[in-house]
């Protein structure tokens, strides 16, 4: 799988070039499909993104206190 932004570079280039006024209507239609494909896609991957933001800012609102874990030993004198 290709990363987020050269899908999203990939759309860009379909979107310049479905304005193509030279463009043969099958070659138009194959373009269409693809960055409908791609966009879908793109859409999918910013939903889960959106989602993992949300959680980690959720998580971070019911912490009252520092987690457990070690890592602020040093800092803290523990």
């Amino acid at each position: 799988m290709k990363k987020f932004e050269e899908r999203l570079s990939r759309l860009e280039e379909l979107a310049e070039k479905i304005q193509e006024n030279d463009l043969p209507l099958e070659d138009a239609v194959a373009v269409f499909e693809e960055g409908v494909k791609l966009a879908k896609g793109l859409e999918r991957d910013l939903d889960k993104v959106q989602g993992r933001v949300e959680v980690l800012l959720n998580q971070g609102a019911d912490i009252e206190e520092k987690p457990e874990l070690g890592l602020f030993a040093d800092v803290d004198g523990e």
